[in-house]
């Protein structure tokens, strides 16, 4: 019995693939469409998840880190007063923490920069070269002069883009005018050593680095005090173990991961799925009509061969299975081929890059790159085959059912 299931079960796949090429040009036609279609979806699958990824590292290794930590009215209000005390004692302790990369601390104040033409407000970071490398990747991101290098005193980093609003270049004098801890005003000079450019136009104009030594003499900082401890994890995924050891260690500081420091940052990974799960849904609705379509022409150039294996004695089930079998196979096949084409694509354009040209300023004042690395997973390819097989069997449903409705004596009396 077993075996005559087996058998069963073999045929009516065997006979399923047969029909599919019955008509090759069509099927051709039906398949090139599906495999255009998926290629389509998944590759801006990879396009936008590779945007997103970029700009998810952005925030993590150029701008925020992956934990912060500032005094608990810190964020609320930036006051120079709002500082962290024992900073070195806390480095050292979260430094041990499992899965933490590196630590460095900062000195945050906002300033005016003035140059010999204009000025511009900005924040002043104050930081320890040696261990900023650690934590983000901002000595990369030298374009112009060097990370920190060949200025001895009060070297300044500027972003691309205050450079050029306030036009300086490597070596240029600019002045610092800020607030001291006691409320008074000072002002120094500051020579740049160096000009930056990451992914975000904003990030460079209103952001500027110096050495904390430097900017805690200028603000009368109390020593071994800060305003913020940047935190490096070896992976993302331990964000939340080693946020929750932060905040049990320290309840009287305020530990933020950049999903809340950088909310925007956060909505685009939370949203991009879902997005492209909409896309996908549209390519493969459009789809569906067209499968069903040739589906039903198929079974209509069959009615009398229905009929006839009705007749002498295949079961309604199996006409059933029969036609799902078909749609699904076709569809099926069609999908892979879509996938792989993708996945290539993507492989390709991956090693790359894919430049956004007359977008790229755009892009870049929103934080993206100029030049995009798509990416695939296995999450994507199995999410895409899962809706594809989903997509073949509802495609089959209405074709089935018009096979079913033929009666075997009318059948086969039909001429087509």
């Amino acid at each position: 019995m077993k075996y005559k299931r087996l058998i069963n079960t073999i045929m009516i796949w065997s006979v399923s693939w047969r029909n599919i090429w019955r008509n090759r040009t069509r099927s051709i036609i039906v398949l090139s469409g599906i495999a255009v279609g998926i290629f389509a979806g998944v590759f801006i699958w990879a396009f936008y998840a590779g945007m997103v990824n970029q700009r998810i590292n952005a925030a993590i290794k150029t701008e925020a880190s992956n934990i912060q930590i500032h005094n608990k009215k810190y964020l609320e209000d930036p006051n120079i007063k709002l500082d962290i005390a024992e900073v070195n004692e806390k480095c050292n302790t979260i430094r041990d923490i499992p899965g933490v990369k590196a630590v460095s601390a900062r000195t945050l104040v906002n300033a005016m920069v003035m140059s010999a033409e204009t000025g511009a407000g900005v924040k002043i970071i104050g930081i320890d070269p040696d261990n900023e490398e650690k934590v983000t990747n901002m000595y990369q991101r030298v374009v112009e002069g060097k990370y920190f290098e060949g200025v001895k005193r009060n070297p300044i980093l500027l972003g691309e883009k205050l450079a050029g609003k306030l036009n300086v270049k490597v070596r240029s004098k600019v002045v610092i005018t800020l607030q001291q801890m006691d409320g008074t005003l000072t002002r120094d000079q500051f020579r740049v050593v160096g000009i930056y450019r990451t992914a975000s136009t904003a990030f460079e104009e209103m952001n500027a680095f110096v050495r904390s030594s430097d900017l805690n003499k200028l603000i009368n900082l109390k020593p071994d005090h800060a305003h913020e401890i940047a935190v490096l994890l070896s992976d993302n995924d331990l964000l939340s173990n080693v946020t929750d050891r932060l905040r049990s260690l320290y309840p009287n500081l305020d530990v933020q991961t950049w999903r809340t420091l950088m909310p925007d940052v956060s909505l685009v990974e939370q949203t991009m799925n879902l997005s492209m799960y909409i896309v996908m849904a549209i390519i493969l609705v459009a789809l569906l009509f067209a499968i069903i379509n040739t589906m039903l022409m198929a079974v209509l150039e069959r009615i009398k061969e229905l009929g006839m294996l009705m007749a002498i004695g295949m079961n309604k089930r199996r006409v059933f299975a029969m036609i799902m079998l078909e749609t699904v196979m076709l569809v099926l096949t069609g999908g892979v081929i879509g996938i792989i084409i993708g996945s290539l694509i993507t492989f390709v354009t991956y090693k790359t890059g894919i430049p956004l040209a007359g977008w790229s300023e755009a892009y870049r004042a929103l934080g993206f790159n100029s030049v995009v690395y798509p990416v695939i997973n296995t999450g994507i390819v199995v999410t895409v085959t899962i809706m594809v097989i989903f997509t073949g069997m509802l495609a089959s449903i209405y074709p089935a059912v018009k096979a079913l409705s033929f009666k075997p004596a009318e059948a086969l009396r039909i001429d087509v």
